[in-house]
């Protein structure tokens, strides 16, 4: 699975430097997909959802990086203000909703 998402990130196969955060997204994924499913382990049918998932997870998040992602949320011109936001809130909530209909095919009641 490492693999088949570093292809898709376009991370060499040989680029050993970056494995631990494509891991870590692969595993962050997993962890949603399981805990909302509430399943023991990720099925066939959603395997290209989980890469889809790690794949915007790490490129959204910018895994690896000291500041992370930010964009600017308010610009002032009276006195310049500028405010940052971080992608990370935003893009936490969003990542579930995106997949929705695809994780509700396989979800299941607590027991």
């Amino acid at each position: 699975m490492i693999e088949r998402l570093k292809q898709l990130l376009g991370i060499s196969a040989d680029d050993d430097a970056k494995d631990i955060l494509v891991q870590f997204a692969l595993d962050d994924v997993e962890s949603v997909i399981l805990n909302y499913c509430n399943l023991s382990a990720v099925p066939d049918g959603l395997k290209t959802t989980w890469l889809r998932m790690a794949l915007e997870l790490y490129r959204n998040e910018n895994l690896g990086s000291v500041e992370g992602s930010k964009y600017v949320s308010n610009i002032s011109e009276g006195d310049s203000s500028v405010s940052f936001k971080t992608n990370y809130s935003d893009f936490k909530d969003s990542l579930l909703k995106n997949y929705i209909a695809q994780l509700n095919m396989y979800r299941r009641l607590r027991k």
